[in-house]
């Protein structure tokens, strides 16, 4: 498939039809979902942070930054995704300012975000063309660097650099309209004096500033990527449907709440328009039309886990509980 007759990757690509009236009234965006989110977000960050603070000193501190960097990581990615959509609020300026918030904590200059996640929808899971693409196929070594958060920082902090510098890679030039390098190259100014700032104040002795965000943001940054790796891992690249080339779980409660609905990722894909709090509803209205969603968070990510670690080894990978793209599947060694 060409650039010059490729369709766009999403609903119309996949087959997926729904009535024009009914699209339109879940597209419609509002304020206050989005604000009763954030005084939830807010009141789970207190609870939780205070959990920190009565852990000071004793070996409980990681579990209660644990819980706490869960409690702060994934909604900061989930928000940051849906403020780079602009479906959070439907005040622009309320977008814009919780997505430069959430931004500065995910550690990606925020227009870098939105030019290259629109670019991950148009192309989605598309070798060559798909900006955010991981690894194909992925193997243990590639799943450790991703979920410890550790491929992710490096990245972050190579484009903010590159960004600064002025040094604009292939895939910016493509992705990014060239009258907005100077807006992300002041951007990019912004975040790395934000985060030397950080650094100089721990080392002046502001250590409240580890404990409550830079150790918490560090542990739950891997909670967060748990949730992102299952989104199109070990499903088919270079389709032009999205059935087959994302994935949609099923999730608890406080799964749902952390990651913004974003379990229902195919719906999500099909639909980008539809805002986060509208998702159920889409997932109702699709589900007829869509596969079963995978399990939940847990035996998902368990059921991938052990499909890599099974291709390292050069053991069969085949999958027993989640979708995978058939040439996925192999007796042994790696998938090609």
């Amino acid at each position: 498939m060409t650039a010059e007759t490729f369709a766009a990757t999403g609903a119309a690509s996949s087959g997926i039809t729904l009535e024009r009236k009914t699209l339109k009234a879940l597209c419609r965006r509002s304020d206050l979902p989005g604000l009763i989110y954030l005084g939830k977000w807010a009141l789970a960050l207190v609870i939780s942070g205070y959990g920190v603070y009565l852990a000071l000193g004793t070996t409980w501190i990681w579990l209660a930054a644990l819980i706490y960097g869960t409690v702060l990581s994934v909604p900061v990615y989930a928000m940051s995704h849906e403020t780079a959509h602009g479906t959070a609020f439907r005040s622009r300026w309320l977008n814009e300012t919780v997505m430069w918030i959430c931004a500065l904590l995910y550690l990606e200059e925020p227009l870098h975000r939105r030019y290259t996640h629109t670019n991950h929808h148009t192309y989605t899971w598309h070798v060559g063309k798909d900006s955010q693409i991981s690894d194909i196929p992925m193997t243990f070594p590639i799943w450790l660097d991703e979920v410890s958060g550790f491929g992710l920082i490096r990245s972050h902090f190579r484009i903010l650099t590159q960004l600064a510098a002025a040094r604009y890679t292939e895939t910016m030039k493509s992705v990014i309209p060239a009258d907005e390098f100077p807006r992300l190259r002041r951007n990019a100014w912004y975040f790395l004096g934000f985060y030397v700032a950080i650094g100089v104040a721990i080392g002046l002795g502001a250590t409240w500033l580890w404990w409550f965000l830079v150790l918490p943001t560090l542990l739950g940054r891997t909670v967060m990527l748990l949730f992102t790796v299952i989104q199109h891992v070990e499903m088919a690249e270079n389709s032009p449907s999205i059935l087959n080339s994302t994935r949609s779980c099923k999730s608890s409660p406080i799964a749902s709440f952390l990651y913004l609905n974003m379990e229902n990722h195919v719906e999500h894909h099909l639909y980008p328009q539809v805002p986060f709090f509208a998702l159920p509803a889409l997932h109702r209205e699709l589900k007829d039309q869509l596969p079963t969603p995978d399990p939940g968070f847990w035996r998902t990510n368990i059921e991938v886990l052990s499909v890599v670690m099974r291709r390292s080894l050069g053991r069969g990978t085949k999958a027993r509980t989640i979708r995978q793209a058939p040439h996925m599947i192999t007796d042994g060694g790696t998938a090609p």
